[in-house]
């Protein structure tokens, strides 16, 4: 985008260049989480047996007792 800039050229000489170093760590990160989760895609995976959690009551109810008068 910007490589025949002289501009440019010169922020990368002096300071690095951060974009690619920016999409690098972007990458890593990318692979970093999509190892973490994929178990978690798994049909093997420890926790799919698992029933679905419950839905919430369909009507308000009072869990605890209101405070004294």
């Amino acid at each position: 985008m910007f490589q025949d800039s002289p501009i440019y050229d010169r922020l990368v000489a002096e300071r690095g260049d951060v974009p690619a170093g920016v999409r690098e760590e972007a990458d890593r990160l990318r692979r970093e989480v999509e190892a973490v989760m994929l178990p978690l895609r798994s049909p093997r995976a420890p926790y799919a047996a698992l029933p679905p959690p419950a839905a919430p009551p369909s009507q308000w109810q009072r869990v605890h007792p209101l405070p004294g008068p």
